[in-house]
């Protein structure tokens, strides 16, 4: 796990979780193999958490017999948690709907998947995710009889190594809209490209990647190396 996977699920944490209460918190990660750390480190102590992947392993309370299929009942978890796997699903948008399904109507499902980077196979590697992503989802939830919304989303700043991260915060109710007030992208400085629920507007908006950024300062020092050098 990167590290700014961990980041952006503390935030997560930190901003939605006070507003659950009651004696049970149910939250389920779909992809939760601990294979170089886990953002189950990230949840509160006090939350019942259920990790599903469809491989045994460490971190792994439930191994899936169909990846689109979740073996819970309609309206069971109260949060749903998913970093660097919805770019593994071949149909991750039915997987998203599989998630809609166990969420109760004032759930909340948090989505962490690449931006950008290297292909990388586990067992396959399908998408990466952009600044209208969300919309997009938010969009299918309703065209399939869903009062699903988006909360927010953004894309969080490279950290050291070179993920960008696509992270989304969806609400499967929007009935529930005022139980939330907060938004992450309210706190938070190591973004871009942010949305959030009633605007139309990007929040600190960029139209190329970090990555391009750093070769075009790259290719900027050698230009100027070249040139001293024939001086």
């Amino acid at each position: 796990m990167h590290h700014s996977a961990l980041k952006n699920s503390q935030e997560f944490y930190d901003c939605y979780s006070p507003f659950f209460g009651g004696d049970i918190v149910r939250v389920v990660e779909i992809g939760a193999q601990n294979v170089n750390g886990s953002i189950r480190d990230a949840c509160p102590e006090n939350f019942e958490y259920t990790g599903i992947d469809f491989v045994a392993g460490n971190g792994v309370d439930i191994v899936l017999d169909d990846p689109y299929k979740l073996p819970l009942n309609a309206e069971s978890a109260d949060i749903v948690v998913s970093s660097s796997c919805f770019e593994h699903a071949e149909m991750f948008w039915v997987l998203f709907l599989e998630i809609m399904r166990i969420l109760k109507p004032r759930g909340l499902f948090y989505l962490n998947a690449p931006s950008n980077g290297s292909f990388h196979r586990y067992p396959v590697d399908c998408w990466r995710f952009y600044p209208d992503s969300g919309k997009a989802l938010e969009k299918w939830a309703r065209h399939n009889h869903l009062d699903t919304v988006l909360l927010e989303s953004y894309v969080s700043d490279q950290t050291d190594d070179q993920w960008n991260d696509f992270v989304a915060v969806f609400l499967k109710d929007e009935g529930f809209l005022s139980d939330f007030p907060k938004r992450i992208v309210e706190q938070k400085e190591d973004f871009n490209n942010g949305v959030v629920y009633g605007s139309s507007e990007l929040i600190k908006p960029i139209f190329i990647s970090e990555d391009v950024k750093k070769l075009l300062a790259i290719e900027l020092i050698i230009k100027k190396q070249i040139k001293i050098n024939m001086t």
